[in-house]
């Protein structure tokens, strides 16, 4: 044994001994009491919202733009006791603390916003999809195209700031009839009360990039982008847009209001809810798509589910399960 090694063992045998002595010390009521310490008052915030996994070779990022109080039985068309019922067995009360989530797809060619939450629409406890952005490790003028499922505010009120726009260099992608309703003048003014709210926004939102000839409409159908395909789901809104998002054989359906309440729509699909316009067309959506991804297993990433609202469905009798993605830490070109 070198003469290192034998002067290391006997510090630690040193430091060994001054530990037992402090501990000896202690129990015989010797050592100096620590000082009391005050608790720790509450954050009471939740760090900025995103979840990261690849599709294939397709980076996906989940955002939260927050959570809003839905209040289900007021809204959802279906019996109060039955909503009621399906709520607690899922553990949940009406109302519903509801998630809005965008998706953020890189292709390594393109970074692509599906939807930007409520911005300043929808009051201070949402709004957050910026910084959501940010902490994820973008800035709002990297995106280069967003992708709207459709015009309501918590899927387009991100777009501006103050009436400016959020992502300066994006071009804004949105189906051509959905473009036409919500940006109408006219319409607004025959609308009822809610739904003259909901002009109000999209025209705000949506004026900014239509002045700087920076919203591009597409007819449903249209492939989009490689990798990045629009199909029709009208129910909810005239152009409501499901946007299949597709990399080395591995596919994700982003669904934007399919669905708003898991706990009862995954239970019963034929529930519809206040917001869509044409409900039966609402409902048979769902159903379609809904019974398409639970045969294929390929993912589905929904704005209003539990975030990250991405999983995938399972088919038991007439109704669904949902099974959430896991969470990962390994990025590779594969789905988790």
């Amino acid at each position: 044994m070198n003469q290192t090694t034998t002067t290391m063992i006997m510090k630690l045998r040193s430091r060994s001994l001054q530990a037992a002595l402090v501990i000896a010390l202690g129990t015989a009521g010797f050592a100096q009491p620590l000082p009391v310490q005050a608790a720790a008052p509450m954050v009471k915030t939740q760090a900025p919202g995103f979840y990261r996994m690849m599709l294939g070779a397709f980076e996906i990022t989940a955002l939260s733009d927050g959570t809003v109080d839905l209040p289900a039985e007021a809204l959802l068309h279906a019996p109060a006791s039955d909503v009621a019922r399906h709520l607690r067995e899922h553990h949940q009360n009406s109302p519903v603390e509801t998630s809005i989530n965008a998706y953020l797809v890189n292709t390594g060619a393109k970074l692509v916003l599906i939807d930007t939450g409520t911005g300043s629409l929808m009051g201070p406890e949402l709004g957050k999809l910026e910084a959501s952005l940010r902490a994820a490790g973008y800035q709002p003028e990297q995106v280069d195209e967003i992708l709207l499922t459709h015009a309501h505010p918590d899927h387009v009120g991100g777009l501006t700031a103050g009436g400016k726009r959020v992502f300066a260099n994006a071009i804004i992608r949105i189906e051509q009839d959905e473009a036409s309703y919500w940006m109408s003048p006219e319409r607004m003014g025959k609308a009822q009360e809610m739904a003259r709210g909901f002009f109000e926004g999209a025209i705000a939102s949506l004026t900014p990039y239509a002045d700087a000839g920076r919203i591009a409409p597409f007819r449903a159908g249209a492939q989009l982008l490689p990798g990045i395909s629009a199909i029709t789901a009208h129910g909810h809104t005239v152009g409501h847009t499901v946007y299949a998002v597709e990399s080395q054989g591995q596919r994700m359906l982003v669904i934007g209001d399919l669905i708003h309440v898991g706990a009862v729509q995954l239970q019963n699909p034929q529930v519809t809810i206040a917001f869509d316009m044409d409900e039966k067309a609402a409902a048979a959506t769902r159903l379609k798509f809904f019974s398409d991804a639970a045969r294929s297993g390929e993912l589905i990433a929904a704005s209003h589910l539990s975030f990250p609202g991405i999983g995938r469905l399972i088919k038991t009798g007439e109704s669904f399960r949902w099974e959430p993605v896991s969470y990962t830490t390994q990025f590779t070109s594969a789905t988790p």
